[in-house]
């Protein structure tokens, strides 16, 4: 689990293709003599295993269903990538609670200057956009975000100069790809309702 707070921008040092689908090799900040082998740590909303580590990196490997579902495929050399590490009982909770498994991947359609701030509305995958509702929490490339406002498959977020500078979320551009996950009470809410 986690709270969608990142708690570092590392860079993909080297992808490469293996017999059991892809494997990144990330850079981080992140004392990783603290991480196991076998930890997760989310990268870009993606809760995936640290399978192995050297001082200032970290590498996982990503299925085909991972990579066909989120922006990973994308990924390449020198991309920069929000990571969190795993939230451990008596953290403080700053963001909401969070999976690491990406729902969808949503379409920037505008990034706008709005004060100090940037307003940024994103197209959800249908029928995922059910799901997002205005004053709810959204996860994006995982940054835990409050939903400013929903229409339709459309919704907005408001992200403070503090987000946009400390995480990649800075570097959006309209027709970008990003990450989605949506509430965890609205994913078992609508399931629950799907077969009550």
């Amino acid at each position: 689990m986690f709270t969608g707070i990142v708690t570092d921008v590392g860079r993909v040092r080297a992808v490469r293709d293996t017999d059991r689908d892809r494997r990144f090799e990330v850079e981080t900040a992140y004392d990783t003599a603290s991480l196991d082998i076998g930890a997760s740590v989310s990268h870009a909303g993606c809760c995936l295993t640290v399978v192995d580590k050297g001082p200032g990196w970290i590498a996982v490997e990503v299925s085909g269903e991972t990579l066909s579902r989120t922006t990973l495929g994308d990924w390449i050399e020198g991309r920069r990538v929000n990571l969190e590490r795993a939230a451990r009982l008596g953290d403080e909770l700053g963001g909401h609670i969070v999976s690491g498994h990406v729902d969808g991947v949503g379409q920037v359609l505008s990034v706008e200057t709005e004060g100090g701030s940037r307003r940024v509305r994103i197209r959800a995958p249908r029928p995922l956009h059910r799901h997002v509702a205005e004053k709810g929490s959204i996860t994006v490339e995982g940054v835990s975000l409050t939903v400013n406002e929903v229409e339709d498959d459309v919704f907005g977020v408001n992200l403070i100069p503090h987000t946009w500078e400390v995480t990649t979320l800075g570097e959006l551009t309209a027709g970008g790809r990003v990450n989605l996950e949506i509430d965890m009470l609205a994913r078992y809410l609508a399931r629950w309702r799907e077969t009550a």
